[in-house]
């Protein structure tokens, strides 16, 4: 079961022109038909008689002023940290999503038009801006290093698993508690409001039990990254802690049917499940087990590497670690904190 996170962590770790204003003056020629002088008589010069005031303008918004109405964007906390690149990304990325629907979901006639739900934001693609929409969209352009073409793929692909897999059923299905009920667990929130996830690989001695059906067990560890995305609002958070438990796994913990679903649990979470990452610790690793780390390291981005903290053992190692993060009333004793937790 070791190879879960190992696997999951290597191959994770990215104005309009001013039209003319009309005016409401009105241009006003008094014509004035003159009567032939008579003869010997003095000719009378009439005066032109002014004509009526002109017609005051109405306040209503210049074509330059409902251009800029038009291009303001919505924001939260988090679209306004964007960088200019980003927005000149996002803005190309948006551009293409009916045409991404389309090719997400050829068989439905009209996907390009139909607002689409992923991870409890509605994205409109024939109305995209939107302050939530735009930080869902830009997980995938940061994971493709802004690039609006492989960022456009990765969502494409997103879709058509999130289809194929059948996420809402796996989100309704009843797993059995004695076998999945201690492998995972939310718990608290660190000082900068992202909620904690908890991986224990060592939970659930029986490996038959929760590998034996490797399809189930890809369901229920889904379902529970869906759980723990539901604690994000995309407006002030959008990405967890998440906290790798290895008390309790041993050698005999690498098993064939654990490295299958390890291997393609790695695949799921780099390829459907971009930019989640705010920290992750791997804590109580056995010393047998901390090579994998710095044999893969190198292969990281510094960004990764820069999210990633192999700690020790016992609490108040660990204490030292996460404590600076995460307040003590929101971490369990035995990571050092102060709450009974779970």
């Amino acid at each position: 079961m070791t190879q879960i996170v190992d696997n999951e962590t290597v191959l994770a770790a990215a104005t309009a022109p001013e039209s003319p204003v009309e005016h409401g003056a009105l241009t006003t020629t008094t014509t004035v038909e003159a009567a032939a002088p008579q003869p010997g008589a003095t000719p009378t010069v009439l005066e032109d008689t002014p004509g009526p005031e002109p017609t005051p303008a109405l306040n209503a918004p210049s074509a330059v002023e409902a251009a800029l109405e038009d291009d303001k964007e919505p924001q939260n906390p988090l679209t306004e940290k964007f960088t200019e690149a980003e927005w000149k990304a996002l803005k190309e990325f948006r551009s293409t999503l009916p045409e991404t629907f389309k090719e997400a979901f050829p068989e439905q006639e009209d996907a390009e038009s139909t607002p689409y739900g992923l991870w409890g934001v509605t994205i409109n693609p024939l109305k995209p801006k939107d302050a939530r929409v735009s930080v869902v969209l830009m997980k995938f352009l940061r994971a493709r290093n802004l690039n609006p073409l492989e960022a456009k793929d990765m969502f494409i692909s997103t879709l058509r698993w999130r289809k194929s897999f059948k996420i809402d059923e796996a989100m309704k299905e009843k797993f059995p508690e004695d076998i999945f009920g201690k492998l995972g667990r939310t718990y608290g929130k660190d000082k900068d409001g992202h909620p904690i996830a908890y991986n224990l690989y060592g939970a659930n001695k029986d490996l038959d039990a929760v590998f034996g059906d490797t399809q189930r067990f890809l369901r229920w560890r889904v379902a529970f990254m869906e759980e723990s995305i539901a604690l994000l609002d995309f407006e002030t958070i959008d990405q967890m802690v998440q906290i790798h438990d290895y008390e309790g796994v041993s050698m005999s913990s690498r098993t064939q049917a654990s490295k299958n679903a390890a291997s393609e649990a790695s695949s799921i979470f780099q390829g459907h499940y971009p930019e989640f990452l705010a920290k992750k610790f791997f804590v109580n690793v056995p010393s047998f087990l901390t090579w994998i780390f710095w044999i893969f390291k190198p292969l990281l981005s510094a960004a990764t590497v820069a999210k990633m903290s192999v700690v020790g053992s016992g609490p108040k190692v660990i204490g030292t670690a996460l404590l600076p993060l995460i307040p003590a009333d929101q971490l369990p004793k035995r990571y050092g904190g102060d709450t009974d937790g779970f």
